[in-house]
């Protein structure tokens, strides 16, 4: 499938990199000091939103601050652990996109975000992340100010995700949506093009705009 672009936006975790062993290292971490237990995780929708929203479903209102300050701090203290790989396809499919094409929406805070994307020696041009809206995925907030950051109309965006959440916030705002299935399965997945990971999707920069090629 063909798809010509204006803006590429992409989710981070699960779609750029995987840090699922450093998320449940410090989310059981995390579980365990709170007196969170599994069921009450089992109850919540958790890939693909703000921890902000996470911690709020799961503690009264008056400890929410305090343990997003810690789910972050844990987070963060963890990357050099070790817990973050790029992705197959990634770092080639970056490089062949200009500065002002691309950005990265993530649920994560923008230092959270940051920290993770060095450690695989990626800096993008733009970061939209926790830090920077009210509402997170799946309200198409986040795709959307990262449109207008970059000068780019909504209908020729295209949301490169792997969370039913992060998807369902792409055709929100009216965008194409390309699922890949790095944590989810694709019958669990409602996307414009579904692909196994970005080693299957490539760009070329042409006068129309930023043609893509995605191969399910």
């Amino acid at each position: 499938m063909k798809i010509t672009a204006d803006a590429l936006l992409f989710d981070n975790d699960g779609t750029l990199v995987s840090s699922l062993e450093s998320v449940y290292r410090c989310w059981t971490r995390w579980a365990q000091e709170y007196g969170i237990t599994a069921e009450d995780f089992a109850a919540i929708e958790l890939h693909g939103r703000p921890a902000a929203e996470i911690v709020a479903d799961l503690l009264p209102a008056e400890r929410v601050a305090g343990a997003v300050a810690r789910i972050e701090e844990l987070e963060v203290e963890d990357v050099p652990n070790g817990g973050t790989q790029l992705l197959p396809g990634v770092r080639d499919l970056l490089a062949s996109l200009p500065e002002g094409r691309w950005a990265v929406v993530t649920s994560a805070t923008r230092r959270l975000a940051a920290a993770r994307l060095a450690a695989v020696g990626i800096t993008p041009p733009l970061i939209v992340a926790a830090d920077d809206i009210t509402r997170g995925k799946p309200d198409p907030e986040p795709f959307l100010l990262a449109a207008q950051k970059l000068g780019a109309d909504p209908a020729r965006c295209v949301v490169f995700e792997d969370a039913p959440a992060g998807l369902a916030a792409g055709r929100a705002g009216g965008m194409t949506t390309v699922a890949l299935t790095t944590t989810h399965a694709a019958g669990e997945l409602s996307a414009d093009v579904v692909v196994k990971d970005l080693s299957a999707v490539s760009a070329l920069v042409t006068e129309a705009g930023v043609e893509i090629t995605a191969a399910p």
